[in-house]
């Protein structure tokens, strides 16, 4: 499909992101998914590149870029060159932008640099055993000190939790409300900032995955991140980001897996001809073509609205409930036009479905953004008459 959200600025940085993705990222899929996690070293060359936060201001070595299409870019590339567990889209698109834009200048100034590098690399934790989707039950907490805060808890399921400098953490700063939640940066080494083990996942295998645990870990007070008690408000601005992030990558990974299965229909034979030749296979290539290319346009159309700064919450919730729905569907018909080749891990396309399981349950499952999207048109319990109010 012809996309005309792109400018000849936008092809030319994409030849730059395919050529490093190939070069730097692709041969090394292997090696990491069967040590568990990337190299450190991808996250330099990235910055080296210029590949890492390119919106971030030049003097803190960024390109100083106001278009989320060039980040747009590099996540495409990344999903169809390079290696879905290599998080450069965490990295430079959902927790930079903690530091970037809830950061005082001396945080920036500390920080950002080596972000924009690769020397850092970011995590940010929120999840914990207990609470799921569920913010305002976290049960992490904060308590002031002289100087600072004490930070105790543990949190779950932290993508780069392992290989992570920076974790931005929220914690409970105020017991006394649902919604009485704060930011803080720890740093690697800080005392009683312990990581647990790596979890074993069904897919993501070059994604690390951990557990993190905080016993009176003593967080100064510059490392509060924003305003004390405005950590809910936060992570619930930023997730429109995250949430249109995610769905690039879910539809990036499904153009890709419906592209690797055209070539294999069109090559394996069956009675004698190619199995693209039956009319069965020509009907569902025809109507994921068509699926994908609708919601590509959306996909486009909410970046173009992030850019204008009008981007809404519910708007990103429609976009990643869309996408990672669409990817679902694709990857099942992917793999059944493969026959059993679409069962071997020897196949991209196998290792591809069981990492886009995620898709659906990350960045808020698909039953949340269902809420989201039902509350925006008016359909919200909390505000609807019962049926005695009615009468």
């Amino acid at each position: 499909m012809r996309r005309l959200i792109f400018e000849p600025e936008h092809e030319q940085f994409r030849e730059t992101a395919r050529a490093f993705m190939q070069a730097e990222v692709a041969p090394n899929i292997e090696k990491w998914r069967e040590q568990g996690m990337v190299d450190r070293e991808v996250y330099q060359k990235a910055g080296q590149a210029g590949l890492l936060c390119t919106w971030a201001d030049e003097k803190h070595g960024g390109a100083g870029v106001d278009d989320f299409r060039f980040e747009q870019v590099i996540i495409e590339e990344n999903m169809r060159h390079g290696d879905i567990g290599f998080y450069i889209n965490l990295h430079s698109d959902l927790v930079a932008p903690y530091i970037a834009k809830l950061g005082s200048e001396a945080q920036k100034d500390r920080f950002m640099p080596g972000i924009v590098s690769g020397e850092t690399i970011l995590a940010v934790a929120m999840t914990e055993p207990s609470t799921g989707s569920d913010l305002a039950a976290m049960r992490t907490s904060a308590v002031r000190r002289e100087g600072g805060w004490v930070l105790n808890g543990a949190k779950t399921y932290i993508s780069n939790g392992l290989l992570a400098d920076l974790v931005v953490v929220a914690a409970r700063t105020d017991p006394t409300t649902r919604h009485g939640i704060s930011l803080f940066v720890v740093e690697r080494g800080m005392p009683g900032f312990e990581r647990g083990r790596r979890l074993s996942k069904m897919g993501l295998k070059s994604q690390d995955t951990a557990e993190l645990f905080f016993n009176d870990v003593e967080v100064p007070e510059e490392n509060l991140l924003g305003q004390e008690g405005q950590g809910f408000r936060y992570l619930a601005e930023l997730l429109v980001q995250e949430r249109l992030v995610a769905a690039i990558g879910f539809m990036a990974t499904a153009q890709t897996a419906f592209d690797l299965t055209l070539e294999y229909v069109k090559e394996r034979q069956a009675f004698g001809r190619p199995i693209g030749a039956f009319q069965n296979t020509r009907f569902k290539m025809a109507e994921m073509r068509t699926r994908l290319d609708a919601a590509q346009v959306f996909i486009d159309q909410c970046v173009l609205l992030l850019n204008a700064r009008q981007l809404a919450a519910h708007e990103a919730a429609e976009c990643k409930l869309l996408a990672s729905e669409v990817e679902a569907w694709v990857m099942d018909e992917c793999v059944q036009l493969h026959g059993g080749a679409g069962y071997m891990d020897e196949y991209r396309i196998s290792r591809m479905y069981t990492d886009a399981r995620i898709s659906r349950i990350f960045a808020g499952t698909s039953e949340i953004m269902k809420e989201i999207v039902g509350r925006s048109i008016g359909l919200d319990e909390r505000k609807m008459p019962t049926p005695a109010q009615s009468a």
